[in-house]
């Protein structure tokens, strides 16, 4: 299934109380990297902007104000995403504004399936601050460049803390970008050949890899098959 990551800039905090959103911004991942395909608009709120939200994201309503209505970019959005998993930090805020947008132009709301990586984020790192800029700080992705929030400028950070907290997934056999060549086996009946030279690991080293499976289990709800034979095999 593609995957999308889905970030919104607001008038407000609660779409219940007349908020709009003002900016719209989605990236499609092209497995461990961030495709090329995105889609990205400035919206007119058709309302003034709250002075706080302002201050979060620099936008104003005089700056916004010919810009075009979420009316006029619902159906290209909808194409964009059609059919796709939505990766969005903090899922039920983004979700909520949209399906608001969708429900004033009588258009139903969002079927996508959704990953919240903030609810991901707090099952891995439980009593820790699990905002993007704490993301970014722990998984060690620079965004210094983040002054202001920004739709567009989140999704690529987002995109990345999504790579590093499922990296454990995805590459612990090896790096999924890299083309793979599937290279025949070798038969080799050379006694001279020395033999292979096994070192055990230490205790550090067989800590850091139990740490790492407690990660990937988090991270995959219980489906890390290493972890499961690892046990088999204790018991």
């Amino acid at each position: 299934m593609r995957k999308i990551v889905v970030d919104t800039e607001t008038t407000g905090l609660d779409p219940k109380q007349g908020h709009r959103i003002i900016e719209l911004a989605a990236i499609e991942l092209e497995g461990r990297k961030v495709s090329l395909r995105r889609f990205h608009r400035y919206l007119n709120p058709e309302r003034e902007i709250e002075a706080g939200a302002v201050a979060v994201h620099g936008l104003t309503y005089e700056r916004l104000q010919n810009e075009a209505k979420f009316a006029d970019i619902a159906i290209s959005f909808l194409e964009f995403i059609e059919d796709a998993e939505l990766v969005i930090h903090n899922a039920p805020f983004d979700v909520g504004f949209l399906n608001h947008e969708l429900e004033l132009i009588g258009l139903p709301p969002l079927k996508n399936a959704v990953l919240d990586t903030l609810k991901v984020a707090r099952e891995m790192h439980p009593g820790k601050k699990n905002s993007l800029d704490a993301l970014c700080g722990r998984y060690e992705i620079d965004n210094a460049h983040r002054s202001l929030h920004g739709a567009l400028l989140d999704t690529e950070l987002l995109a990345e803390v999504y790579f590093a907290m499922t990296r454990g997934q995805k590459s612990l056999l090896g790096d999924d970008d890299v083309p793979k060549t599937r290279q025949p086996a070798v038969l080799s009946a050379d006694a001279s050949r020395p033999r292979l030279r096994v070192l055990q690991p230490g205790a550090e080293e067989l800590a850091a890899h139990a740490q790492q499976l407690v990660e990937i289990d988090k991270a995959s709800k219980g489906a890390c098959l290493w972890k499961k034979l690892e046990m088999g095999a204790g018991g």
